[in-house]
């Protein structure tokens, strides 16, 4: 994937600059609250934690809470680029914690080269952290580094530069001499490297069963032996007898080759001179030692892994770090040691043998994967690294004695990590991927739109849809040409001049005559981009329509009723917005179009909203809302809804749906239960129905605000091609995740239905 430096860098300083934020999770909302946040109320766990320590844990968020540390020496590939130049790295790290293992983090950068004031520095840090991350320091400064803050704190230290790969990449070797059929101890490998990564990973390995005198280093001054006399204590320990003049040399015959180095150090004819079988880890990044298509373009019989995501068998760090702190974490241990480390990379290996889910599948763009020489370690957005890795770490700790809290039920753990994940944001990575399998021809009226343009070459670039931008011709190509972009990636038509223009004429003519319009009016209408863009999805040129950044909604929906018209059974077009919380997807309709619909229309958009959490694989529960609960309060506004409750269940007999209900008795599990078990809803409800207008829109909109929730929206629902309308001012990203709805909706077209 290319990434343009100058995305890279708007990525990093738009809106809120860099890329963590820190989040208040009480209220501070009243004076009340404030007394409890902060004075008189923070001094009764104050007095708690005074008279048992361990009760900052219980008060505090200690025990969620890393520190990613560096010093800025080692930064990627880039070197010592000093602790300013570091922190994009370091937030990053932080992004990454809490994605896959909701950790928080703060990253502390520090500016100093002198190992002791950095050892000094992450000591004094010890009362505020529940676990430090070293990161991005030098070889062998970060060996001492590590060591000391082992041997003098009390919660895990981890340097994940030395740690990370040498236990995504010792699962990675385990799995691969499985398939060749050879033994660990059995395993001739040679090393080109002798930093913190290559020294850690060679511990490892033996950790794991090979043998040291099997194992054959190079650093940047040749193989390591016992006759130089420039080696520090950490590479002496894998010095050598054998005298290899070039690691060409000592690659001859050899079963592994562990690359931790620079790129391009191999060549064909290396790979060639190796044994049967060979095992190829080209780690250097993003150059590997030797490029993948070279090595088995003169080896078949190779498993070759690198760090990059566009080969099989990505050594990715990510999957180790978040999940180790996590299982660390939970039972507040007091180190990482190598029992926890090991367990890790059993999980990984052991994880890599079971039947991959459909959900991964759709990650890598339907690509299947299974066991076997293209596949010897998970991916990294396999969500079950989490809880294969974090229990069995958490386990390790236990019976190796540095737990200071036990696990008891295992299932119930699992289950807490699932949440943890919050496996309902997917959601908006599974439109893309949805989208991504099957992408469309998508329509885009406002094609001389910058951030238009932006999202449509992400779009093309994803694979998620084909787009066509409208508008005048020379005026797109510019802005296409000044963002560098190719303008083969899309399809451009200018309405004032196309010569379609007629043929949509005609057919609106025709569709419209008996309504007041004229052909000479159709041919001037035809030169609007909206309505231009709507008879391209009337005739089938175009698949789905995303229009709205700049205009009302009228202004979009009005055309495309006219040319596109309502699906077949459908009396009305109404609008849904998904809405994702920390834990929860919940879809709000109607939000967007009918003031106050009747009963049958509150029926329909039921129905409507049902359909689209299936498209997206959520099962839907159905709550009609109200400021009733099941005839409480006898209204017109409270019997329509109850009859509409009746509608959908004589035309959807398939859907789970009540009402009419309170907002709080549809999401608290609690209420339904107990105050009304006779309900047909049982649990959360997921798809929320307001019974008018005023109440969706003010919902959404402040579950947006104030909620903290995610907002993707508004999908049209009831057209009879996908047609979505952007709110004005939509980002870059919100028009790519609308582009994704809009193809999944022409994907979904004929799968939905009033009927069942």
């Amino acid at each position: 994937m290319k990434i343009r430096t100058e995305e890279a860098l708007d990525y990093h300083s738009q809106g809120r600059r860099g890329k963590i934020e820190v989040v208040a999770t009480k209220p501070c909302l009243t004076a009340r609250d404030l007394s409890l946040a902060y004075t008189p109320g923070v001094a009764e766990p104050c007095r708690a934690i005074a008279k048992n320590d361990d009760d900052v844990y219980k008060y505090t968020a200690k025990g969620n809470l890393v520190a990613v540390v560096s010093n800025g020496t080692a930064v990627l590939g880039l070197g010592n680029i000093g602790p300013h130049a570091g922190k994009p790295v370091m937030e990053g790290k932080g992004v990454l914690f809490k994605r896959f293992a909701d950790i928080d983090v703060f990253d502390i950068e520090l500016k100093t080269l002198d190992p002791k004031e950095v050892i000094r520095a992450v000591q004094l840090l010890e009362p505020t952290f529940g676990g430090i991350n070293l990161e991005d320091i030098k070889a062998p400064e970060c060996f001492e580094i590590e060591e000391t803050l082992k041997a003098t704190m009390n919660i895990p230290v981890f340097h994940d530069d030395q740690h990370g790969t040498a236990i995504i990449s010792c699962a990675a070797l385990i799995n691969a001499a499985e398939i060749i059929g050879k033994k660990m101890s059995d395993l001739k490998i040679v090393v080109n490297g002798a930093g913190a990564a290559a020294i850690s990973c060679c511990n490892l390995y033996i950790r794991a069963g090979a043998k040291r005198e099997n194992i054959t280093m190079f650093d940047s001054k040749g193989c390591i032996t016992k006759s130089r006399t420039d080696l520090n204590k950490y590479k002496i320990n894998f010095a050598t007898d054998k005298e290899f003049a070039s690691l060409a040399e000592g690659m001859k015959g050899a079963d592994v080759f562990v690359g931790l180095s620079v790129g391009g150090v191999v060549s064909k004819d290396m790979v060639k001179s190796m044994g049967p079988d060979p095992i190829i880890f080209a780690l250097a990044n993003p150059d590997p030692e030797i490029m993948y298509d070279e090595a088995v373009s003169v080896r078949s019989d190779l498993i070759m892994a690198t760090g990059r995501s566009d080969y099989p068998n990505q050594v990715n760090n990510v999957l180790g770090f978040p999940f180790i702190f996590r299982g660390a974490l939970d039972v507040r241990a007091s180190a990482i040691n190598e029992e926890m480390k090991m367990a890790a990379v059993n999980a990984l290996a052991s994880l890599a043998k079971e039947k991959v889910p459909e959900m991964v599948f759709s990650a890598y763009g339907g690509e299947s994967f299974e066991f076997g020489r293209n596949y010897i370690i998970p991916k990294p957005f396999d969500p079950r690294v989490l809880w294969y890795v974090a229990p069995a770490v958490a386990k390790a700790a236990i019976e190796s004695g540095v737990a200071r809290e036990k696990i008891e039920d295992w299932p119930a753990y699992e289950e807490q990590l699932k949440e943890r994940l919050g496996l309902s944001k997917e959601i908006i990575r599974n439109m893309v991927l949805k989208a991504q399998k099957n992408p469309k021809k998508v329509v885009y009226p406002e094609g001389e739109e910058e951030k238009i343009i932006r999202a449509a070459h992400e779009c093309y670039n994803e694979n998620i849809a084909k787009p066509i931008l409208l508008g005048n011709r020379n005026k797109i190509k510019e802005i296409i040409k000044s963002l560098e972009y190719d303008e083969n990636e899309f399809e451009i038509f200018e309405p004032e001049t196309c010569t379609r223009c007629e043929s949509y004429a005609q057919a609106f003519f025709t569709k419209r005559r008996r309504k007041g319009a004229t052909l000479k009016q159709a041919r001037e209408i035809m030169k609007s981009p909206i309505y231009y863009g709507s008879m391209m999805c009337e005739q089938g040129d175009a698949e789905a329509l995303i229009s709205g950044l700049t205009t009302d909604y009228a202004s979009t929906i009005k055309p495309a009723l006219q040319c596109v018209g309502l699906k077949d059974g459908y009396k009305i077009v109404s609008g849904l917005y998904i809405v994702v919380t920390k834990k929860d997807v919940f879809f709000f309709a109607d939000t967007t179009v009918n003031v106050n619909p009747n009963a049958d229309e509150l029926a329909e958009i039921a129905i409507s909203a049902a359909d689209i959490a299936l498209a997206f694989d959520v099962d839907p529960k159905i709550a009609m809302l109200s400021f009733s609960n099941f005839g409480s309060s006898k209204y017109p506004e409270t019997v329509k809804v109850s009859e509409a409750v009746k509608i959908v269940k004589k035309l959807r007999p398939d859907l789970v749906i009540d009402g009419e209900m309170q907002a709080d008795t549809a999401v608290v599990p609690e209420i339904l239960n107990d105050v009304y078990p006779f309900s047909d809803l049982k649990g959360k409800a997921n798809v929320l129905i307001f019974p008018d207008l005023n109440s969706g829109n003010i919902a959404y909109k402040l579950m947006a605000r104030i909620g903290q929730a995610t907002v993707i929206g508004p999908i049209l629902m009831g057209m009879k091609k996908s047609v979505h309308v952007l709110q004005r001012g939509a980002t870059v990203d919100d028009i790519i995740h609308m582009t994704a709805v809009a193809v999944v909706g022409a994907n979904n077209r004929r799968k939905q239905s009033i009927y069942p």
